[in-house]
C-alpha cells in the first residue's frame, strides 16, 4: 500500500510542474499577470512560515518576540544566518522569563 501512496503522489508532483510548462507555452507579455506570479513565491513561503512560527514554541509571546526581533533585522538587510540566530537566541531567552 506504502508504494501506491508513493506513486500517487510522485504523479502529483510531477502534474504540478509539468502541466504549467505545457498549457503556458508562449512568454507571459502582460504585466498586472508578470507582477502577480512575481510575488506568489513570497506569499506562498509566508502563509507556511508565519503559522509555524507562533506554534512551534511553548509560549506564544516569545514567538511573537522572536519575530518581532526577525522582522526589524531582516528591514534592516541582515543575512539570514544573523537574523535567525538573534531570533532564536530571543526566543530562548523569553522562554527563560517566568510568566
Amino acid at each position: 500500500m506504502i508504494y501506491l501512496y508513493i506513486l500517487i503522489m510522485a504523479v502529483t508532483t510531477y502534474l504540478i510542474r509539468m502541466l504549467p510548462l505545457t498549457l503556458f507555452q508562449k512568454e507571459i507579455n502582460h504585466p498586472y499577470v508578470k507582477r502577480f506570479l512575481h510575488y506568489v513565491p513570497y506569499a506562498c513561503l509566508t502563509a507556511m512560515t508565519v503559522p509555524a512560527i507562533f506554534y512551534c514554541t511553548a509560549n506564544p509571546i516569545s514567538a511573537a518576540a522572536g519575530f518581532a526581533v526577525a522582522i526589524i533585522l531582516g528591514y534592516k538587510k541582515q543575512s539570514l544566518p544573523v537574523v535567525a540566530l538573534f531570533a532564536c537566541v530571543t526566543v530562548f531567552l523569553v522562554e527563560l522569563i517566568p510568566l
